[in-house]
């Protein structure tokens, strides 16, 4: 007989609970193409539940004081270190992705955006504007309501708790959907949310597909805010569901992002910090380098020694300590990273290393989903492989003449979400980073985070922006007040 899979389960109001309508979707491990638990296939009965929850929850939750929701959020915090190992290897499992990428990225930065948005809630500057001898102005931030959180498969955790922190931090209560393929890490964060202390309500997750649920938040006519981090096709359905109700919306999409080296640069770092940025995640960072453009007096030696250096990553089993790149999420983004990689071949590109699926790494991973790390070159900057995201281990390397070129390339795009540029030119690297049309720009770094600062895209990589006062102003609604004197 097979053994009987995990649940994992919806959390509403505080209790764990199936699916209303009883159906469950098969939990793929990546890196062995087989299930290893069951979610739930919900649908708008589970999300009319999680609202009238959340709903019931918000007067009590938007009246508590700072001081003490912000000690819930950092209780929350507290017990995710407590419990990294556990959700670290739920996230690799789940994900495919290395282990100890989970371990010392995912699930730290996870924790950290409980911990920032718990105290950044007790610095919050107040606005007051005196109108000499006619009236004192003064705003007043308040709690939206209830909102919608939708996030996407790559960083589960992560990016799922920039979404719960800064909504609950201010008083808002939430209906939060995780990805169906990465579920989880969620359903664990639940059980930290009931230790913590963390009012029935304040937070329901419902799991399901897009189609089933996060279209059912996006429409409900009590979800007035959403926060929305996936694909740019979803997320033009998203705004589109949500204009006619004309609800607050947040869409962090898509990117196809540039890599910029100067031959001035310190080559050995812009190689280091390339390979980063190139292959992270295999390539399923929606911030990861894909478009890699280098001048042409550096060009030859900067080509040879990344693919050297591609070469050497170690692919392997997720849950392995030697391993650098583990597996792609599922079947369908598989075959989508092969399909570009045909494509690349009829554009007319090379491919300088990768380009084939592997032998599995060991037998417990026979059936997974692996492709290595692949570099492209001579594929023109109009080709549909330099265009389209991808979202996976593939980029393409392309040389370049002048400043005034590169820039040219890198905004000859629909994206717009981040870019690097690596010069040791200080001028430059001010001059460069004004022109290049992305909501970040890092010089000589990548994916160096400060939860400060405000984070989104341009063009169809977005609209709105996350992290720091942005997040706290998105998920509170502004109100004048003017006294007359």
């Amino acid at each position: 007989m097979p053994t009987e899979l995990n649940k994992i389960l919806n959390f509403i109001d505080g209790q764990f609970d199936g699916p209303v309508g009883g159906k469950y979707l098969d939990n793929i491990e990546p890196a062995t193409g087989q299930p290893y638990s069951q979610v739930p296939d919900s649908d708008s009965r589970d999300v009319d539940q999680a609202v009238a929850a959340a709903e019931k929850a918000f007067p009590e939750w938007s009246g508590t004081s700072t001081a003490e929701r912000s000690r819930v959020l950092l209780r929350i915090a507290d017990l995710i270190e407590r419990d990294l190992e556990k959700f670290a290897r739920a996230e690799s499992v789940d994900t495919g992705k290395p282990l100890s990428l989970a371990r010392s990225l995912d699930i730290p930065r996870a924790s950290s955006n409980f911990r920032f948005f718990a105290t950044a809630i007790l610095h919050t500057e107040n606005e007051a504007h005196v109108m000499d001898g006619v009236a004192f102005n003064y705003t007043l931030r308040q709690p939206r309501g209830v909102v919608g959180l939708i996030s996407p498969w790559n960083l589960p955790l992560y990016l799922l708790s920039w979404k719960i922190a800064p909504a609950i931090a201010v008083g808002n209560t939430a209906v939060a959907k995780p990805s169906e393929l990465t579920p989880m890490t969620a359903f664990l964060l639940c059980e930290i949310c009931r230790e913590a202390g963390l009012p029935n309500g304040v937070l329901n997750i419902v799991h399901g597909t897009g189609p089933n649920v996060g279209s059912a938040i996006t429409a409900h006519p009590k979800v007035g805010t959403i926060s929305f981090t996936g694909g740019t096709v979803t997320g033009r359905k998203v705004a589109e569901a949500g204009a006619p109700l004309f609800k607050k919306i947040s869409l962090e999409l898509g990117g196809k992002n540039p890599n910029i080296i100067f031959a001035d640069a310190n080559l050995d770092a812009a190689i280091v910090g390339s390979l980063r940025s190139s292959f992270a995640n295999q390539g399923q960072v929606c911030l990861c380098g894909s478009r890699v453009f280098v001048e042409r007096s550096a060009y030859d030696e900067f080509v040879r020694r990344f693919v050297e250096k591609t070469a050497q990553l170690q692919l392997g089993d997720p849950l392995e300590s030697t391993t650098d790149q583990g597996a792609i999420v599922s079947r369908t983004q598989l075959e989508k990273v092969k399909f570009y990689v045909g494509l690349a071949r009829e554009e007319g590109g090379k491919i300088t290393v990768g380009g084939s699926a592997p032998p599995p790494p060991n037998d417990r991973c026979r059936d997974g989903f692996f492709f290595p790390p692949t570099v492209i070159t001579g594929l023109p900057v109009a080709s549909r492989v330099n265009r389209e995201e991808i979202f996976g281990p593939v980029i393409t390397i392309t040389p370049f003449e002048s400043e005034e070129e590169v820039i040219g390339y890198a905004n000859d795009n629909e994206y717009g979400l981040a870019s690097s540029v690596w010069t040791q030119n200080l001028n430059r690297a001010h001059r460069v980073a004004e022109q290049i049309h992305t909501g970040t720009v890092w010089v000589n770094c990548w994916l160096v985070r400060d939860l400060r600062v405000p984070f989104g895209g341009m063009k169809q990589s977005g609209v709105g922006r996350e992290g720091g006062n942005e997040a706290l102003h998105f998920f509170t609604e502004a109100k004048n007040i003017c006294i007359a004197k």
